[in-house]
């Protein structure tokens, strides 16, 4: 036998080894208030001594609401008013996933710095001494999309890392800790079964839940353990989402998020799936992420959107008895957001809304025009809150309105809120573009 093979055996055996003694199933403490427990394959929570199926979302706020639609999660992702949110979570009869924000691996300053890795540690562990008795809890997750890179000179990140989960274990054994990667990630999940110790593994999957079957299935040789979505939706701006021609993302009407939702969650949600446990959908409440509406289930006074009669459809099997306001289309002087509208400064143009549902409900519609946000870093959108540059409200029965183009040249998009007389709204915008005089 040939040196080389030798060498590939025994590397083939070591690997074996190490991974047959990552891949062994824990033993869960059936005296815990929160446990995964597995039987022949199947995973379930169990919480107070009872199977809780994970139907989530994730947020800060609204917690009334996601109780009425037959949600029974919140994920957030830090521990900004914690105290609060645990509180109307119990009010509510909800649980939280609380979120402990970590940089990212790639943040080598801060993990081969000693006090700030040790400050951090400190920060964390009286978190869970503080919360880790609050009957709201029901898990912890470690950081969120973080990367797990196979180089051995991330070494510190890993030390990191396992010294907060295992202070998380020794000081919280009543309570599983998860943590958060991008999209199915098969050397990440090798890694992370390599060299972390979590209860579970949680995956923030948007338009590549179509594929997660399949991935599963793929690395099943492998890992065949528990596993959450805590975010997924609709499709962000970023890669693969339609462009113009100048680059502004184009944005789906509340209506067609709300399909999108319903289908994705019916037709690609492994609820068969008995590793599944559950899903948290994103976003419920209202953020700004390249606009203040594109993941936004709520607007920025709490009215609600399409979106929560269809994730209420789909965890309560009943439909919604609420007739929400549906947008087919809009218009900007006749063209649509695929037309690449372009503009000449300060003249009049023209914006319309076309409905399918409510006609007769319809109280009000709010305009707004903001000028684009092109701040980027690392091809991450801004998250900073934008001022319209100009804002006008009409009745609900004119679903037109004409207003002066802004002076300068550059990227825009104007937006139209449509609230119905309950307060329920729905939502489009356009994105045009002014350009200079020649």
């Amino acid at each position: 036998m040939s040196t080389r093979i030798q060498s590939l055996l025994l590397l083939a055996l070591t690997l074996s080894t190490i991974l047959s003694g990552c891949l062994r199933k824990k033993q869960p403490n059936q005296s815990a208030k929160v446990y995964i427990d597995e039987r022949d394959g199947h995973y379930k929570v169990v919480r107070n001594g009872v199977p809780y199926d994970i139907r989530g979302a994730g947020g800060y706020s609204h917690f009334r609401e996601l109780r009425d639609a037959g949600g029974n999660t919140l994920r957030t992702w830090d521990t900004t008013n914690l105290a609060q949110i645990l509180d109307s979570a119990q009010r509510h009869d909800l649980a939280v996933i609380v979120g402990l924000p970590l940089p990212n691996s790639g943040d080598i300053p801060f993990y081969t710095n000693p006090q700030i890795t040790k400050t951090r540690y400190s920060a964390l562990q009286s978190v869970i001494k503080r919360y880790r008795n609050h009957p709201a809890v029901l898990m912890w997750c470690l950081g969120n999309e973080l990367d797990f890179p196979y180089k051995w000179t991330y070494g510190n990140f890993y030390d990191s890392f396992n010294e907060l989960t295992d202070m998380i274990h020794r000081e919280d054994p009543d309570h599983p800790v998860t943590t958060t990667v991008l999209n199915f990630n098969k050397k990440y999940i090798f890694n992370i079964l390599l060299r972390c110790d979590i209860d579970v593994i949680s995956f923030n999957i948007f338009s590549n839940l179509p594929l997660l079957r399949n991935d599963l299935d793929d690395f099943a040789w492998l890992w065949r353990g528990p596993y959450m979505l805590l975010e997924w939706g609709i499709n962000g701006p970023w890669k693969g989402t339609e462009q113009t021609a100048w680059g502004a993302y184009i944005e789906d009407t509340s209506k067609k998020k709300a399909e999108i939702y319903q289908e994705r969650y019916q037709r690609y949600m492994p609820l068969e799936d008995p590793r599944f446990l559950g899903a948290c959908i994103f976003f419920w409440g209202n953020k700004q992420e390249t606009t203040h509406t594109w993941f936004s289930i709520f607007d920025e006074n709490g009215n609600a959107s399409e979106a929560v009669g269809t994730m209420q459809r789909v965890w309560t099997g009943q439909p919604s008895p609420v007739i929400y306001p549906q947008v087919k289309y809009m218009l900007l002087n006749g063209q649509g957001a695929r037309d690449n509208v372009l503009l000449n400064p300060a003249v009049p143009a023209s914006a319309e809304v076309l409905l399918l549902k409510g006609h007769d409900r319809i109280r009000s519609i709010r305009w707004q025009v903001f000028r684009e946000d092109w701040y980027r870093k690392n091809g991450i959108n801004s998250t900073r809150k934008l001022m319209p540059v100009a804002t006008a409200e009409n009745s609900g029965q004119n679903l037109r309105l004409t207003f002066p183009t802004p002076k300068e040249e550059g990227p825009y998009r104007i937006f139209a809120t449509i609230y119905d007389n309950e307060g329920n709204f729905a939502s489009c915008n356009t994105p045009f573009y002014v350009v200079g005089a020649p």
